[in-house]
């Protein structure tokens, strides 16, 4: 989805703090870029935010005049570097505490919004905090991709705590399916509701008879196709037992089962628990 490039007022080695050098592959003003982001940098009080300024006035000229397709984002201190180029002016932006009051007297033209942690506009990001890259990655990952798509990049690529999981739901992420028919099958069994799910639907859906999907899918997986969409459902079922306190009833009627009575019984007979036993052995949620 993206294509990262370091740049830098000019192409070459960038000389960084704590004697870290970059390789900047260009200069900010040559080529076409869809969009810089601008990162923090180092300051505890708002002299050094002005001294860093008025240190770096060509790279506030460079900014100012980059097209207005190049879109710019920025987060933490960096936030400061776009509203000097002027490139902030009559839009909503994120400001970090600290550096509240300063910003508002000195920019008055952008409409600071200290409640907001992440804003996007139509030519620019902002996020407050020096961890803010994390939340424009998110904003740009959300709209090119499905929310069953980001759990899983989140789950997998941000490194959280490991969770515990049963053995029967090992694998069955969307990102870990080895094969685009898998994941198409994995999307469209998550997005169905569980008494609509067959492999009458499912091949329909993806265009092919019951019984070319039939043997593909227990060719990439070893189980029929019935048993391989069961088990995507109740992944799903298991994810909202360990990760929240939702009645079963509720995630029955989320999920499309006929009643919370057939999700127990399907539950059980693959995982040998029932949910309640599900969640007190595996759930990160009490209450």
């Amino acid at each position: 989805m993206f294509e990262t490039c370091f740049v830098g007022m000019h192409g070459g080695p960038v000389e960084c703090a704590h004697g870290l050098v970059l390789a900047a592959s260009q200069g900010i003003a040559e080529g076409e870029l869809d969009a810089v982001l601008i990162p923090g940098f180092w300051a505890e009080s708002p002299q050094q935010v002005e001294a860093m300024l008025a240190g770096n006035a060509a790279l506030l000229g460079a900014l100012a005049r980059l097209h207005k397709r190049c879109q710019l984002w920025s987060y933490c201190t960096g936030v400061c570097l776009v509203a000097a180029s002027g490139r902030l002016d009559g839009q909503p932006a994120t400001v970090t505490w600290w550096l509240a009051d300063a910003l508002l007297k000195r920019y008055s033209k952008v409409r600071w919004q200290s409640e907001s942690n992440c804003i996007f506009n139509t030519r620019s990001a902002t996020a407050s905090g020096v961890n803010g890259y994390l939340p424009l990655a998110q904003a740009l990952i959300e709209r090119q991709v499905s929310q069953s798509v980001f759990h899983d990049l989140d789950r997998l690529m941000v490194l959280p705590r490991p969770a515990q999981v049963h053995d029967a739901f090992q694998s069955l992420s969307l990102i870990e399916q080895p094969s685009p028919l898998l994941r198409r099958v994995h999307g469209l069994v998550q997005g169905l509701p569980a008494e609509q799910i067959t492999v009458q639907k499912l091949a329909a859906e993806l265009g092919m008879s019951e019984r070319t999907l039939a043997r593909k899918v227990r060719d990439e997986t070893g189980v029929a196709a019935a048993t391989y969409a069961r088990r995507i459902k109740l992944s799903q079922v298991s994810e909202r037992l360990t990760l929240t306190s939702a009645p079963l009833k509720t995630i029955s009627d989320e999920l499309g089962f006929s009643s919370d009575s057939n999700l127990t019984r399907m539950f059980k007979e693959l995982t040998e628990l029932t949910p309640v036993q599900y969640r007190q052995r595996f759930g990160r949620v009490q209450g």
